[in-house]
């Protein structure tokens, strides 16, 4: 993290000199202007975290400066100390009026001084980190929004064409087929934020049981058959093993790999191949990798990939909530494992999971 940035406003180069040694032992970026106009003009350059306003000033006055500082939209947070010689109570309620967060009396203490600066970087990281905080929730709601129309509304006009029955009766298994898939979809998108809310509130809890993980796996397989016909994408399954039980959330597993298979099918271009591969690095642990050919993912992206709203290779046409991953992610170290995404060779991408076998701490 960077020294935080204090611009110092005074027409007296002596009192910056004082300032300066009262902080000599604190990791700052001091800036000076000597006038309110030059401090205004290069906010931009200065990037202040923090400013020290003198109140007692030729030209505009230090609640001058406060008040048209205030008016910009840019720097209307941006913390502000009065630095006044001035101690009536009326002088000190005006610089509060003037938009002034805090104010100090001259002489300066080092200790008075510092503590006050602590203080108004302190509100001012939580301020910034509560905006950050408001700019990824609706950036998430969103695509959460786009991603939820999506099936949606292949749902309702599927619905509606069933209504008015015109369609010949032989495509009807396959529209009920396509409505039965996005009512799916639908759901397990509302799932998966259920469970992530629960999991970051540390209120979901697992419901470990032995597993047949050869017989889940080939599940998952058959469930999204019919999703890769439709683009001409053949499923491989490799199992490095004759019988595997493995103790784990039955459910919330099943949800992983289908998550995983669903993004490989997304990103796999038509007629291409996915193999999904089983096997037992040693006798407590469990790996599954799905390995596709599509676009594959740029080295910087491919940690930022598995958290939440993050999107790693934007194609046209497919659904990214940019979710899915945060999710396999989250449910995996949950199961005390971990994931991780590498090249497939010649092109495409490869994700894989190791999990033990048995849980460290099995929940009750």
């Amino acid at each position: 993290m960077r020294p935080a940035s204090l611009l110092i406003v005074d027409d007296d180069p002596d009192n910056f000199d004082v300032i300066d040694t009262l902080l000599s032992d604190q990791d700052y970026e001091l800036h000076y202007a000597d006038s309110g106009s030059k401090a205004i003009d290069n906010l931009e350059m200065f990037q202040p975290d923090l400013l020290l306003l003198d109140v007692m000033m030729p030209g505009l006055s230090g609640i001058d400066v406060c008040r048209q500082i205030r008016e910009l939209p840019k720097w209307s947070s941006l913390p502000i100390i009065m630095v006044t010689a001035l101690d009536s109570k009326l002088s000190l309620a005006n610089c509060l009026a003037a938009g002034a967060d805090d104010f100090i009396t001259k002489p300066l203490s080092r200790l008075e001084l510092q503590a006050r600066i602590e203080a108004m970087l302190r509100l001012k990281y939580q301020y910034d980190a509560l905006q950050n905080l408001l700019k990824q929730r609706e950036s998430m709601v969103h695509m959460i929004v786009h991603d939820l129309r999506n099936p949606l509304s292949g749902l309702i006009l599927g619905l509606q064409i069933l209504h008015r029955g015109k369609y010949p009766a032989e495509t009807l298994p396959q529209r009920v087929e396509r409505l039965m898939h996005a009512s799916q979809q639908l759901q397990n998108l509302v799932d998966d934020l259920l469970i992530m809310a629960k999991q970051e509130q540390d209120k979901n809890r697992l419901d470990y049981q032995d597993v047949d993980l050869i017989a889940l796996v080939k599940g998952v397989v058959r469930d999204y058959e019919t999703i890769a016909s439709q683009k001409d994408i053949q499923l491989e399954t490799k199992i490095e093993a004759i019988n595997l039980i493995a103790c784990l959330d039955s459910p919330i597993f099943h949800r992983i790999l289908g998550n995983l298979l669903s993004n490989a099918i997304k990103f796999s271009p038509e007629q291409g191949k996915i193999t999904i591969s089983l096997s037992c690095p040693s006798l407590n642990t469990v790996n599954v990798a799905i390995a596709d050919q599509g676009p594959g993912v740029d080295d910087a992206l491919k940690a930022k990939v598995f958290e939440p709203y993050e999107i790693g290779t934007i194609m046209p046409n497919v659904s990214q909530i940019g979710l899915g991953l945060a999710f396999c992610k989250m449910m995996v170290e949950a199961h005390q494992g971990a994931i991780a995404i590498t090249d497939n060779t010649p092109k495409g991408a490869i994700l894989s999971l190791t999990i033990p076998r048995r849980p460290p701490v099995v929940e009750s």
